[in-house]
């Protein structure tokens, strides 16, 4: 997966088609679907690639994962109001050559009908249907919760990515939420979510060590969810994933944040320079990004950026939906 180039000018023309006849821009969910659309049911899936090809010769792989459940229901809408900003900033600034992400939204196997929704990765304006596509649950157990595990494992077990495969290079896993994950990779859900049949569970740290051989994994929690600034919410991921726990105090300076996580991962910028970007393409969500990664970007050095692409001048003006 992942051919094709990214236009702000085909996102531009399906937010303004969706805003002249009333559409959602998440109509799948709102109509009421409470099943996975066929092309995010993980049950099944053998595999979710990220490909280098004659297009994207250097494809690095990046998955966002959101927690869809009861206040998080809201971060998928800001990454899909977000997303030329995300993609103009890897692109246009120069952090990735080649980036491929994939989406992917949590619930709680427990008790949610959409547990987990796992897209492909993607390099152009198919990202934008896929977020459509989402169910967005709302639900969750209630507990302090969700399967988090589950998306790891998929993550661990049905991804193939070329940057680590072909080059050693791991990908980058962004998984944004307000609770902690269940201490086991279950092999009931396990089967019924994915369709393995595991002989065992799986401790979490077990799973978190598998996938974080393969992709640099962050865990985001994000202003205005249940959990905000919740110690012993970030106490349990750090103790998991160190410094890659990243808490934000605007929800909307989510994408942003991304981006310049992975460009300080490439050692495509270094923080001050990744601010200063912002600045230049009218974000107002330095203060908060700066203050977010801090500790990530503290001792990163730049190196030398590309062109922009034509496509991405500047930045898109939509509105939510």
């Amino acid at each position: 997966m992942g051919s094709g180039a990214w236009s702000t000018d085909v996102y531009d023309a399906a937010d303004r088609y969706r805003r002249a006849t009333g559409t959602s821009a998440f109509a799948y969910s709102d109509s009421g679907a409470r099943t996975a659309h066929s092309t995010l049911d993980p049950k099944g899936v053998a595999v979710r690639e990220s490909r280098d090809s004659d297009e994207h010769p250097d494809s690095v792989a990046i998955a966002v994962f959101f927690d869809v459940t009861g206040s998080m229901g809201s971060v998928p809408r800001v990454l899909q109001q977000k997303l030329p900003q995300l993609l103009g900033l890897l692109l246009r600034k120069g952090y990735v050559k080649d980036p491929q992400i994939l989406f992917g939204a949590i619930g709680d196997a427990t008790c949610d009908r959409v547990p987990l929704q796992v897209g492909q990765f993607e390099s152009d304006n198919r990202l934008d249907e896929n977020l459509s596509r989402f169910v967005l649950e709302g639900g969750g157990g209630g507990q302090m919760t969700e399967s988090y595990e589950l998306a790891m494992y998929f993550m661990a077990r049905h991804t193939s990515i070329d940057c680590y495969e072909k080059r050693g290079k791991r990908g980058y896993l962004f998984i944004i939420g307000d609770e902690q994950a269940y201490d086991l990779v279950k092999p009931r859900e396990v089967e019924a979510v994915v369709g393995d049949r595991l002989g065992e569970a799986i401790a979490l740290r077990t799973i978190v060590d598998e996938v974080r051989r393969t992709y640099d994994t962050y865990y985001i929690l994000p202003a205005g969810s249940s959990y905000a600034g919740n110690t012993a919410i970030l106490d349990f991921w750090r103790d998991l994933l160190g410094q890659n726990v990243i808490a934000l105090d605007d929800l909307d300076a989510v994408c942003e944040t991304i981006a310049l996580t992975v460009g300080l991962g490439e050692d495509s910028i270094d923080l001050d320079e990744g601010l200063a970007d912002l600045d230049e393409v009218g974000s107002s969500a330095a203060g908060s990004v700066g203050k977010a990664l801090a500790r990530i970007g503290s001792g990163r050095a730049p190196v030398a950026t590309g062109d922009t692409p034509s496509d991405l001048a500047g930045p898109a003006n939509v509105e939510r939906l």
